[in-house]
């Protein structure tokens, strides 16, 4: 079976002190005077937002309705080791309502089922907390 694209995400990106991003669609236009912080809470907002849809279709799969939506905080670090940069992060997920043990299958099945997971699974540190 043949994989199907669901969406793609455009943007364009220009750096400076008028610098700044624009989706093609117009949704999102940010301007983006500094490179950093900017790249991680972006990355942290994106993957976050995906991490919510994963929560969702966890819960949908195992016919678990949220009381209470959750939220998720995502906290992305900017890591130099010497002369090397790389990305460090923590996604505090939030399941109201949900017994803990419960809530915590879910985390567990989210990591493995998000996009933004999956692409830095193996690639940097990542730690998933339930609060």
């Amino acid at each position: 079976m043949a994989a199907n694209v669901l969406f793609t995400g455009k943007t364009h990106n220009a750096g400076g002190r008028n610098g700044g991003t624009r989706s093609s669609d117009g949704f999102l236009d940010l301007k983006l005077s500094q490179p950093h912080p900017a790249a991680e809470n972006l990355f942290g907002a994106a993957w976050s937002a995906c991490y919510i849809g994963a929560l969702e279709l966890a819960a949908a799969q195992r016919k678990i309705t949220f009381p209470t939506l959750p939220t998720v905080d995502a906290e992305i670090d900017l890591v130099r080791d010497g002369s090397a940069y790389f990305l460090q992060a923590r996604l505090n997920v939030s399941v109201p309502g949900i017994e803990r043990e419960v809530a915590q299958t879910l985390i567990d099945a989210a990591h493995e089922i998000c996009p933004y997971s999956k692409a830095t699974h193996g690639n940097i540190n990542v730690e998933t907390n339930l609060l």
